[in-house]
């Protein structure tokens, strides 16, 4: 899949909140942290929760469920229960629009 996905406005996703993109079944996580965005699958590699709804401190976001955190600049499990990272996806802005697609079978 190489389409883009309109995810949202910029100015309808505030720093340091999180918005759940449904792309083609694939839930992805976009993030605004200080105005940079960045998209992870919304998943938590622990145990297939949803990582939506966790804790967002800078650049990490906390599973609800267990506690694991992960990067969401680079999906990387930052602590156990979750040792796998979560997939990252292309993200950009055009025209004041955040854009996201799932490359990982381009």
């Amino acid at each position: 899949m190489s389409d883009w996905t309109r995810a949202c406005a910029v100015a309808d996703l505030p720093s340091g909140l999180c918005k759940v993109v449904d792309v083609e079944g694939v839930a992805m996580l976009v993030v605004n942290v200080d105005g940079g965005f960045h998209c992870i699958e919304d998943v938590c590699t622990h145990d297939g929760g949803e990582l939506a709804g966790g804790a967002l401190c800078g650049f990490e976001i906390e599973c609800p469920r267990h506690g694991a955190r992960f990067d969401v600049r680079t999906g990387a499990a930052l602590c156990p229960p979750a040792y796998q990272p979560t997939a990252v996806f292309p993200i950009k802005i055009e025209d004041g629009q955040v854009w996201v697609r799932d490359d990982r079978w381009d």
